[in-house]
């Protein structure tokens, strides 16, 4: 499984967001220089995470991006979710449109396997948030504008 080009550059600009600009908005041009990401795809993504109530934007010359809740409640299963939709391997749910009740064929095993997977990847998107990727930024010894730390809340 590989997470879309769509699904990493939207983690990434929440990262930036939030590790770069904390109290301030941020400019796409910024992320995007910063984040090597193609700015007009960039504010694509952040209008599908506008959407989903993850970012807020102000228009206007002073205008920019903001997280719209704390980094600390921003799951990147939220993200995931927002950009690509559910995390789901399998055609169904095991036991959804069987003919028979208590039919089983051989296809619902691999389902019942892909469900539990799903279920476990699901978990562990939701496990980090953009606080967690503030915190790592911090261990590997980033440094923010001028040689600063970034200012987050955790």
């Amino acid at each position: 499984m590989k997470l879309s080009n769509k699904g990493q550059y939207a983690v990434r600009a929440l990262f930036d967001i939030a590790f770069f600009n904390a109290e301030r908005l941020a400019q796409v041009k910024d992320i995007a220089d910063r984040q090597q990401i193609p700015p007009r795809f960039l504010e694509q993504i952040f209008q599908d995470l506008k959407r989903a109530g993850i970012v807020a934007t102000k228009r206007g010359p002073q205008g920019g991006y903001r997280l719209a809740r704390p980094p600390v409640e921003i799951r990147l299963g939220d993200v995931v979710h927002a950009l690509e939709g559910p995390l789901e391997f399998g055609e169904s749910r095991p036991g959804e449109d069987r003919a028979q009740p208590g039919a089983v064929d051989s296809r619902w095993v691999t389902e019942s396997v892909f469900h539990d997977l799903s279920s476990r990847i699901k978990a562990c998107f939701d496990a980090v948030t953009i606080a967690d990727l503030c915190a790592r930024a911090d261990e590997l010894g980033l440094r923010g504008p001028g040689g600063e730390r970034g200012v987050h809340v955790i």
